[in-house]
Formats: C-alpha cells, structure tokens, sequence
C-alpha cells in the first residue's frame, strides 16, 4: 500500500465517524435535557448519570477530528453542564494518539460495571440556599 491509499482510508474513517458522531450527539443532546448533576459532581458521577449515546459521540468525534475536537467537546459538555466530565473529556482529546482509543466509552462501562462514583437519582430534587434558612429548587 502506498501513502496516497492509506491517506484515503484515514480520510473515509474520519467522514463516516464524524457523520456517526454527529448524529449520535443530536439523540444524546435531547436525553441530556432530563439530567441534572450537582454541581459538584466528580468524573464518575457525570459518567455514571450521562447516556451511552454521549460517550460514544464524543469518542467518535475524536476519533474523527483528533486534537482539533477538543474545543468542540468542550463547548457541548459545557452548554450541558457536566463539568465534570468536560474538563476530563477536553484533556482526554488534546492528547495526540487517544483518538483511536474509546476511553470515555470504556470508562462509561467500568464505571457502571466497579460501581465508582454516586449513583444518579433522578428523583432527587437540587436545591440552592437563597437565604438564611430558605431553599429554592436549582434550575
């Protein structure tokens, strides 16, 4: 195989996985709207609460853009909220040779499969001090 050949297959990957990712976060972003983390959330909290649809989005626009998709990481997790997971994820993506390797995916299992972090609850409503002795519901 010549350069000019292994160039294209880099190139027909990177397409199909950018195409994949973008769809893949279009579902993800609607299930995020019914999540809502503390705001002190660590990694796995975030990981634990986020849908596999997210995680595989992003791995797959790494994969697709390498170093160049850890702005765009950054902006979606950051317009969702989960900081947590946005400062991790953007690291995550500026490394050079991570782009291959679904880290965030696998981290998504391991965290449900060795039970890290808290478990989200849903039913939990999250509320912020708005006065001495008076709480309101979080937006």
């Amino acid at each position: 195989m010549d350069l000019q050949s292994i160039l294209k297959i880099i190139g027909v990957i990177a397409l199909i996985s950018l195409v994949l990712s973008g769809l893949i976060l279009a579902v993800a972003i609607r299930k995020l709207r019914k999540i809502r983390l503390p705001s002190n959330a660590d990694f796995f909290t975030a990981v634990r609460a986020v849908p596999l649809s997210l995680v595989v989005g992003i791995d797959l626009l790494d994969l697709a853009l390498e170093s160049f998709s850890a702005p765009i990481i950054w902006f979606i997790l950051n317009r969702a909220g989960l900081q947590a997971l946005r400062n991790v994820a953007a690291v995550e993506a500026l490394i050079p040779i991570s782009g291959p390797i679904p880290t965030l995916t696998i981290a998504w299992f391991g965290a449900r499969l060795f039970k890290l972090g808290k478990a989200y609850d849903p039913d939990i409503i999250e509320t912020e001090r708005i006065g001495p002795n008076a709480w309101a519901p979080r937006r």
